[in-house]
C-alpha cells in the first residue's frame, strides 16, 4: 500500500538495494578520487617529461701579467688576449673598480672580464677580491671563474684549457692564486708563448719580460676567437 501523498509509480528501495547503490563503483565519491588521481598522473609525467630550465651561469673571466712598462711582454700575454676580446665582442673600455680588487673592469651582457693591476707574483690578492665580490653580486646564478694566463710550454698562440688544481709548472702567478683561492675550482685558459732554449732560470725571465715582437703579437691575438669559443661552451655546460 502507497502512503498518502507518495507518488504509486516511484517503489521503494530494498535493503539490499540501497547497499547496492552505496557500494557501486560509479559513485559519486569514486568518480572524484578517479579525476583527482587522474590529475596527480597527468602533473607529475609533466614533471618528469617537460625539459627542466638549467641555471643560468655567469663567468668572471680575469688575465694575470704586469703592469706598467711590462704590459706589452710575453709575460702579459693573458692582458693582450682579453683586451682583445672586449675589442672583439664590443664590450666598454676597461675601467679601475677598488670594489674589484683595484682590476680593471669591462662587463658585458656575457661575460665579465677583468685584468689584474699587479705584479704577476701577487696576482692572488687582487683576484681574490674580484672573485669575492663577482659572486656577491649574483642573483642565484652558476658563477664560474676562468684565469687566463701566459704558457711557456705551447707555441705563440696556441691555447690550453686546463683545471685551476692542474700543476702550475713554475708560474709564480698561479701559485700566487692558488695558495689564496684555498681550492676552490677554476678553470685555466693557458695562451702560447713558447720558451727560449735554454732553462736556466735567469734566461726564461729575460724571455718572458721582453716586448713581443710584431709577429708574436699577432700570434697571441689571432687566439681570441678560441677563447672566445670555449668561454662560450663554459656557458652551455
Amino acid at each position: 500500500m502507497s502512503q498518502p501523498g507518495e507518488d504509486p509509480s516511484v517503489k521503494k528501495l530494498t535493503r539490499k538495494q540501497r547497499r547496492q547503490q552505496h557500494s557501486s563503483p560509479f559513485s559519486l565519491d569514486h568518480v572524484h578520487h578517479e579525476s583527482e588521481a587522474i590529475k596527480s598522473a597527468h602533473s607529475s609525467f609533466l614533471l618528469t617529461s617537460l625539459p627542466q630550465m638549467a641555471t643560468p651561469v655567469r663567468l668572471l673571466v680575469c688575465s694575470i701579467g704586469n703592469p706598467g712598462p711590462y704590459l706589452n711582454t710575453l709575460h702579459s700575454a693573458g692582458h693582450t688576449v682579453l683586451s682583445a676580446l672586449a675589442n672583439a665582442l664590443s664590450y666598454p673600455s676597461f675601467q679601475k673598480s677598488r670594489a674589484h680588487g683595484n682590476g680593471l673592469v669591462s662587463a658585458g651582457s656575457e661575460f665579465t672580464l677583468w685584468q689584474s693591476s699587479s705584479l704577476m707574483n701577487v696576482s692572488g690578492v687582487g683576484l681574490t677580491a674580484a672573485w669575492q665580490q663577482f659572486q656577491k653580486e649574483g642573483r642565484g646564478e652558476d658563477a664560474r671563474l676562468v684565469v687566463v694566463h701566459d704558457e711557456l710550454e705551447l707555441a705563440p698562440g696556441q691555447l690550453k684549457v686546463k683545471s685551476g688544481s692542474a700543476s702550475t709548472k713554475g708560474h709564480n702567478g698561479l701559485k700566487s692564486i692558488n695558495g689564496l683561492l684555498r681550492g676552490t675550482e677554476y678553470t685555466r685558459i693557458g695562451v702560447g708563448i713558447g720558451r727560449p732554449e735554454s732553462r736556466e732560470p735567469d734566461v726564461v725571465a729575460g724571455y718572458v719580460l721582453r716586448k713581443m715582437s710584431a709577429q708574436e703579437r699577432i700570434k697571441v691575438e689571432g687566439c681570441v676567437g678560441k677563447v672566445e669559443m670555449e668561454l662560450r661552451r663554459m656557458i652551455e655546460r
